[in-house]
């Protein structure tokens, strides 16, 4: 079989080598599972909460030539932070026949390898959100002071190193005769093209646009207003134009803005590639339509009934993600979180892990050993330039194994039981009514669920059966909807292919999807 790696480091404070230990312990993993590596897809200094990764979509891109089987990772967080975006991502290269491999994480191709994946993935996120609101904190109080919080300062400042904001005098120019050209009645379009022509630049180094000159012409900051996350702090900047030159700019712009455009709520399906239609087994994917009231709806369809093919009739998705949600919570009772803890807990302390850290601390001690031994051959004497070199490598060598050494720890201490089982506690308490805590729920616990006319099939996750929704209004469809208009629809973009035949699919549903011979009665 054909593998890619992919590897990803976030922040400038890991080091080049961070990239190399993933790539490292890769490309071990591939050996050991006789898997061929055809490629690698790198990106350095990238978040995984965004899609804006050069690699990662090229990667994503690739999937389709077909020519890899599997995405191996380091860990399920170099893959993406966010329990969603994942899904997303290994829908498509499911498409593509290329499945998501961790080589870190001790994941089986079954059932308890699917929710074992989604645990993981959740307290990463967990975690990832956990850490963004540290750093928040440090931002808050940075603003508090009128400080500098990392982004970019804008034309016409710079940050100097106690991140105080100082004026750049030549980009200050540029900035005061954007708002003069513009108070004076010169077009837009003009300016930004004598700007580009005379070599001028933003703040970003990019030639300027409409947009660009707009935000300027909008920013208060020139006028000595701090801002941050809305709030704004009179006399917190140092001033570029005066309050009559800015406040004419101001006036103008409200006159020859456009009428804004009329848009329609498209709403977040959050069943998107789980839920089937019984009748066609074909994707049933959401919508939204306007009655005459204007007043928007959404709803789930079969994809072949959108097209006339099948005669299955659409679903508030209100009434199926409401009902589904609540089962998800009502799965989560004493003896399967106890269960999916001790599975979890067991496959995170697997003996890959112990070995890595076993392996790393008798590197440890050889560099230690070695460091000793140059110490002593700087004492006799010996070739102090060339040994003291040898010995600053050591060092970084040693600092380079105890920096991996505590992330293996920090690891396993990181899901141990207690925490496995609080998280999932976590998760059973989750708010019903927030969209991210039923995101939460649905991409964790929802394996795949099929709609009748008047009931569903719900299949979860390590379940030991399947679970049947029956008395609810699943028809019910909002009498004064226009569906038959151009323009009332917006899908979603994203489905699988359709699963296999229901009557055998049904048959295989207790051996497949339960965590197989160490499943407890549910």
């Amino acid at each position: 079989m054909n593998v890619v790696i992919y590897a990803r480091f976030s922040s400038h404070s890991q080091t080049e080598q961070s990239i190399e230990g993933q790539l490292r312990v890769c490309y071990e993993y591939a050996r050991a599972h006789d898997y061929t590596v055809v490629g690698e897809y790198i990106d350095r200094a990238q978040s995984g909460t965004t899609d804006n990764r050069q690699d990662f979509q090229r990667m994503m891109q690739d999937s389709e030539k077909k020519t890899f089987q599997y995405v191996l990772v380091y860990q399920l967080d170099r893959f993406a932070r966010n329990r969603y975006d994942s899904a997303i991502h290994k829908a498509k290269l499911k498409k593509n026949g290329v499945r998501v491999l961790s080589a870190k994480e001790n994941i089986t191709d079954d059932a308890s390898g699917i929710l074992i994946e989604g645990v993981l993935e959740s307290m990463a996120e967990y975690y990832s959100v956990e850490l963004a609101q540290k750093i928040n904190h440090g931002m808050q109080i940075n603003a508090e002071k009128c400080l500098s919080t990392g982004s970019n300062p804008g034309l016409g400042y710079k940050v100097n190193k106690d991140r105080k904001f100082y004026i750049d005098k030549k980009e200050a120019a540029i900035v005061r005769e954007i708002f003069e050209r513009y108070a004076s009645g010169e077009i837009v379009a003009d300016i930004i093209s004598d700007l580009n022509d005379r070599g001028f630049r933003t703040s970003r180094g990019n030639e300027f646009n409409k947009n660009s000159v707009n935000r300027i012409l909008r920013n208060k900051r020139y006028i000595g207003y701090y801002l941050y996350k809305g709030k704004e702090t009179p006399g917190g900047m140092p001033r570029i134009i005066d309050d009559d030159l800015f406040f004419r700019a101001q006036n103008l712009l409200d006159k020859n803005k456009s009428a804004p455009g009329r848009t329609h709520g498209k709403g977040e399906y959050l069943l998107t590639t789980k839920f089937f239609c019984s009748h066609c087994n074909a994707p049933m994917t959401g919508f939204c339509g306007t009655s005459h009231t204007q007043r928007v709806y959404h709803y789930y369809i079969c994809s072949n009934a959108k097209i006339k093919k099948c005669n299955s009739v659409m679903v508030s998705k209100q009434i199926i993600e409401d009902t589904v949600i609540g089962a998800c919570i009502a799965f989560l009772n004493h003896d399967t979180i106890e269960h999916i803890a001790d599975s979890i807990f067991r496959a995170c302390q697997d003996d890959s892990n112990i070995a890595s850290i076993k392996k790393l601390n008798v590197r440890l001690v050889e560099i230690e050993q070695a460091i000793e031994n140059l110490w002593n051959a700087l004492e006799l004497g010996d070739a102090a330039e060339r040994i003291t070199k040898r010995i600053n490598a050591r060092e970084e060598e040693k600092a380079e194994i105890e920096r991996q050494l505590a992330i293996e720890r920090r690891k396993i201490k990181s899901f141990d039981y207690p925490r496995i089982h609080a998280f999932l506690e976590q998760m059973k308490g989750l708010n019903c009514a927030n969209l991210s805590d039923r995101s939460k729920l649905s991409t964790m616990f929802i394996h795949t669920i099929f709609y009748y006319d008047d009931y569903l099939i719900i299949i979860m996750n390590g379940g030991k059966g399947l679970v049947t929704a029956e008395n609810i209004p699943l028809k019910s469809i909002e009498n004064s909807l226009i569906i038959d208009i151009p323009g009332t629809f917006s899908g979603s973009s994203v489905c699988q292919p359709a699963p296999p035949n229901i009557d055998s699919f049904r048959q295989k549903t207790v051996d497949f999807l339960c965590f197989l011979s160490i499943s407890p009665s549910i």
